[in-house]
């Protein structure tokens, strides 16, 4: 089975197995996130499910939510009241306690933000995803106000290879949804990651990185749906 359709049966199953009728949800971005996005836009249309009242982290997550007749508001939203049922996301690694990398899509912001704001969390991946340890392999994201660009960067040299994320058919770099630039930093050496994620935020300019461990919160360490190549898909609480 290919990637792209091992995502989408991972998706499928998660949405399948945690999505039930008047949830306040929470919506992820990347492309195995669009998947979900996709399946409870198709639960929505075939009226197995209703009542959902969705918030999307990332203008192409928002895009996909009104093609597919899913109603959106934000976590400002009296609907919402800033508390969400269940948020389903994608990530760029998971380690063999639940801990992720994410921000490839670069809407980390949001994507913690909204984590942090849900009763539950669940992720899909697919194998090639999991890791044993995070940021060796894919290079852990940290957003920075534009004007820490070289500051947050020289700090963050001692820690591995920083890079400016540049965009893709846009000369210049990624500016995300909330105007500020990606830092990319793939790490030398292994490292604690709950440590690591708590000393990254303390550097000023970082607005939010990318690694999501939560050792004091129960909605940051997900339920992770795994789809393997022969179709199966394995669920790790």
């Amino acid at each position: 089975m290919e990637q792209n359709k091992i995502k989408e049966t991972a998706a499928r199953a998660a949405v399948e197995a945690l999505v039930k009728s008047g949830m306040k949800l929470g919506l992820g971005t990347g492309s195995t996130a669009i998947s979900a996005v996709r399946h409870v836009g198709a639960l929505l249309a075939e009226g197995r499910i209703r009542d959902i009242l969705a918030v999307s982290t990332s203008f192409q997550t928002t895009i996909e939510c009104e093609k597919w007749g899913i109603p959106l508001f934000t976590l400002n939203s009296k609907e919402i009241g800033g508390k969400l049922d269940l948020a389903i996301d994608g990530a760029d690694e998971a380690d063999g306690e639940n801990r992720l990398i994410k921000g490839g899509g670069g809407a980390l912001l949001l994507e913690k933000i909204t984590a942090y704001a849900s009763a539950s969390f669940a992720i899909v991946v697919d194998d090639s995803k999991i890791v044993e340890n995070l940021g060796l392999k894919f290079p852990v994201p940290i957003e920075v106000v534009p004007e820490a660009r070289v500051t947050v960067q020289a700090a963050l040299e001692k820690l591995g290879a920083v890079t400016l994320r540049e965009a893709l058919r846009k000369a210049g770099p990624v500016i995300t949804d909330h105007g500020n630039l990606l830092l990319d930093m793939r790490l030398n050496e292994a490292r604690d990651p709950g440590l690591l994620e708590r000393e990254l935020n303390q550097i000023p300019g970082v607005v939010e990185n990318g690694f999501f461990t939560g050792p004091h919160d129960r909605a940051l360490r997900p339920v992770v749906f795994i789809g393997h190549a022969d179709g199966t898909v394995e669920r790790r609480d």
